[in-house]
């Protein structure tokens, strides 16, 4: 370590904390805090290390430096972000890029040496007055194949507090790693303060709110900002650097849940789950009897030949509207039951409790919001009617509150893989539930072809189809033709690959009446389980493999004690020809105008698909009933 850094860190930390830090046996470590110490020049450092004390330390600073205010049930406090900064800023969200690397289009990006020149200004003395916390994280679980070492600076509380809730302690796999061992580096600043309702401190220089993205350093800066989204470089920001990681090392970051499926005899199968927003991800991973790993984030890797996943996280960084008590008995019964749980701009009600919109209870008429003293009827500056909470508003609580947390959460193995799922938001075309032929034809129909339709509430139009390969459009920061051959290479060398399945809680009928009951995915679930371990037959079709009518009829009454019909049956799972042909255009014609290096198995499997949807439709029509095609018998 250079005497630089060294006199640094002893001229700018506490003896204690300098020891905390030094006992850290890494140069690249103590040179990047010193750095940063230098730069942002905050009035004080503490190093938090993996104690029971440390963490209480941060728990505590978020109370005292009003980040955070305290409600009525113990362990409960609630957070207000600012008025304008209540969501992931995509506009300000950008590539460091050096020069002459190309993500392809539709990547927001910025010169390297420009956007460090830029965000170094912002930084330049930004905590001064504050306290800057350094935190060591881990994501994915600890002693584990699947870990990455984090060290996160930030001078906000609420968002140190937010991490010890997502993430798992970090300091003792640092204390542990090797000197060449590369881990993530987060910077993060709230920036200047303004008090908000309740007297709580939000960010206050939004026009100077900036999240860069490093790949090539492997550091995320984020400034003038509190909303989780864009200040825990952790969650979705680092996913964009660990897809670039696994890209190179050959495994894969996900944006996908991970549940456990129950079967007879005490078997589990554990499953992931891409699904973009809006389409049933969540309410999926808490359907009564199965048990949850994970919501959001996934990593997998090929181990011994088989798929393994692990939860990034640890926690829930969670959306509140919408959640009572009839629809989501097991989120409803954590956020009324004493523990640690962070709230955000939600309204807080005169007897310190909190209304969220959705909750299944009358409105208050009064109350405090991320917009300060809140009535019925109030509008902001715009004339425009402000809600008791926001539309964004979060929770944020350790998995180890729900009933249904599965024991696996934690193994450093991670769980094997026996199915993966994809499932959108789609009026007319995917049926309830379908597994792929194989590999090749799962990734390039159900993953790669992903699609969900735009809903009222949220863009004002509805039925727009948006392309989401994976659900993870979003959050790619290697190019689309390139995260797809990735895929389709993963499932090579595999004893067993997982099954591929797609979902679809949307279908209408020609009235636009909806033919799933909300109910009925659990019944999906226990199909796709059975599937996966070869108990069942399944119908072939041209697009897929579906359920066999007497099979659901079954599982029905022992699932969810309902009978079926045959005809709900047939409407659900007729092959919809014109539609499927549609897709496939649509999919093609992006694939081939807007991604370059597209691999050639899209437009090979597509194609074949065609040609197996039009013989179909020549002998059969255009709207076939499952009872056509022919059952192909069970495996095992």
């Amino acid at each position: 370590m250079g005497k630089k850094t060294i006199n640094i860190l002893k001229t700018r930390l506490d003896e204690k904390d300098y020891q905390k830090l030094i006992r850290i046996d890494n140069p690249k470590l103590h040179q990047f805090v010193a750095k940063y110490v230098e730069l942002c020049n905050p009035t004080k450092v503490f190093v938090c290390t993996d104690s029971a004390e440390d963490i209480q330390y941060i728990r505590d600073a978020a109370i005292k430096n009003r980040e955070e205010a305290e409600l009525a049930i113990k362990g409960h406090t609630v957070h207000f972000d600012g008025y304008y900064d209540q969501a992931r800023d995509k506009e300000k969200t950008k590539f460091l890029l050096p020069k002459g690397v190309d993500l392809g289009s539709g990547i927001n990006a910025i010169d390297k040496e420009e956007g460090i020149e830029e965000i170094h200004n912002i930084l330049k003395n930004i905590m001064h007055g504050r306290e800057l916390y350094v935190k060591f994280l881990c994501l994915g679980p600890t002693n584990s194949e699947f870990t990455i070492p984090c060290v996160q600076l930030t001078d906000s509380s609420y968002v140190a507090h937010n991490e010890d809730l997502l993430y798992r302690q970090g300091y003792g796999e640092f204390l542990s790693m090797n000197d060449d061992e590369q881990f993530f580096k987060f910077v993060h600043s709230q920036g200047e303060l303004e008090k908000a309702g309740l007297g709580l401190c939000v960010s206050k220089n939004i026009e100077k709110r900036r999240v860069y993205i490093d790949l090539q350093d492997e550091i995320i800066y984020s400034t003038n900002t509190q909303y989780c989204g864009n200040s825990i470089g952790l969650k979705k920001l680092a996913m964009r650097l660990a897809i670039n990681r696994a890209s190179k090392e050959i495994w894969l970051t996900e944006h996908v849940f991970i549940m456990g499926v129950h079967g007879s005899g005490g078997r589990v199968s554990y499953f992931t789950g891409a699904f973009p927003s809006m389409c049933g991800k969540t309410s999926t991973t808490m359907v009564e009897g199965e048990t949850i790993i994970g919501d959001d984030i996934a990593y997998l890797r090929k181990i011994g030949g088989k798929i393994r996943a692990v939860n990034v996280e640890k926690g829930i960084f969670g959306i509140m509207e919408g959640i009572n008590s009839t629809d989501d008995p097991l989120p409803w019964t954590a956020l009324h039951s004493t523990g640690e749980i962070i709230f955000s701009n939600v309204l807080v009600t005169e007897d310190k409790n909190v209304y969220w919109t959705g909750k299944d209870v009358e409105c208050p008429k009064k109350g405090v919001n991320y917009s300060g003293e809140w009535f019925l009827g109030k509008r902001d500056a715009d004339g425009k009617e402000i809600p008791p909470s926001h539309k964004n508003a979060r929770f944020a609580f350790d998995l180890n509150i729900l009933d249904n947390v599965c024991p696996t959460l934690n193994d450093p193995k991670g769980v094997v893989v026996s199915g993966m799922i994809y499932g959108g938001r789609d009026s007319d075309t995917w049926v309830p539930v379908e597994e792929s032929f194989d590999w090749v034809h799962g990734v390039v129909t159900k993953g790669a072809a992903l699609e969900s339709e735009t809903t009222a509430a949220s863009l004002g139009k509805e039925g727009v189809r948006e392309f989401n390969p994976m659900s993870n459009l979003e959050f790619l920061s290697i190019p689309i033709g390139r995260y797809i051959e990735d895929h389709l290479n993963f499932g090579f060398n595999l004893n067993k690959p997982p099954r591929i399945f797609s979902v679809n809680y949307f279908l209408k009928d020609s009235n636009g009446t909806f033919m799933n009951h909300k109910n009925n995915k659990r019944v999906w679930l226990k199909w796709m389980e059975l599937r996966s371990h070869g108990d069942l037959g399944a119908v072939k079709t041209p697009t897929g493999l579906i359920p066999r009518y007497e099979d659901l009829k079954k599982l029905f009454r022992q699932v969810i004690n309902k009978d079926y019909s045959e005809e709900e049956y047939s409407g659900q799972f007729a092959l919809r020809v014109q539609e499927h042909l549609s897709k496939i255009d649509r999919i093609v014609e992006i694939y081939r105008t807007k991604v370059p290096g597209a691999p050639s198995a899209i437009f090979e499997v597509l194609e074949e698909q065609r040609k197996r949807l039009i013989a179909a439709q020549e002998k059969f029509g255009n709207y076939i009933s499952p009872e056509k095609f022919p059952i192909v018998p069970a495996e095992s």
